[in-house]
């Protein structure tokens, strides 16, 4: 008996190219969230403290948390979009979104929540794939800084190897000073 089964090959350079569309949705998303908001921090804090009234959480909590949220999204947003330190501005995105998944959940905000768990599924397919984030500043950074480690690298053992050899043929002479081998 044979089986009709379907190969299915994904390009590297693909999924690299869909990584990177896939990150710059993201961060644009996270970089709008906090640019519309960073200039109305006040309204927003009121909005939330509203929204959260009948939660669990303690007012000045939520007024705290609701004065960081802006900003840091703004921040990992230009992060994640050009691919500066995408590893460690998913990882605060993905604290961002745990903070504010207890709240919407603390009022029973369901539509939020599934809402977030979407987020939630982007933002671990972009960090469990970050081996495909090659069209980003971080991999310029850490290419060129492989370069230069590769050059000091380079030079160290041309000088290595000169006085090595300056030293093993100082050591022969000095040994047979009748012996002319390096004449």
């Amino acid at each position: 008996m044979t089986e009709n089964r379907t190969h299915i090959s994904l390009k590297s350079k693909d999924i690299a190219i869909a990584y990177l569309l896939l990150r710059i949705l993201i961060g644009v998303n996270y970089f709008n969230h906090g640019f519309t908001r960073i200039f109305k921090i006040p309204g927003f804090v009121e909005d939330t403290v509203k929204q959260l009234a009948d939660s669990y959480f303690p007012e000045f909590l939520v007024r705290i948390n609701s004065y960081l949220v802006p900003p840091v999204e703004l921040i990992v947003g230009v992060l994640i979009t050009v691919g500066l330190a995408t590893r460690s501005a998913l990882i605060v995105t993905f604290a961002l979104m745990i903070i504010l998944m207890l709240g919407v959940t603390s009022v029973q905000n369901w539509a939020a929540a599934g809402s977030m768990l979407s987020y939630g599924i982007v933002l671990f397919i972009l960090l469990a794939g970050s081996s495909f984030n090659i069209y980003s500043l971080d991999h310029l950074r850490r290419n060129r800084r492989k370069l230069a480690d590769s050059a000091d690298d380079h030079q160290q053992s041309m000088v290595n190897f000169l006085r090595n050899n300056f030293w093993i043929k100082r050591r022969l002479q000095h040994r047979s000073p009748n012996h002319n081998t390096f004449k």
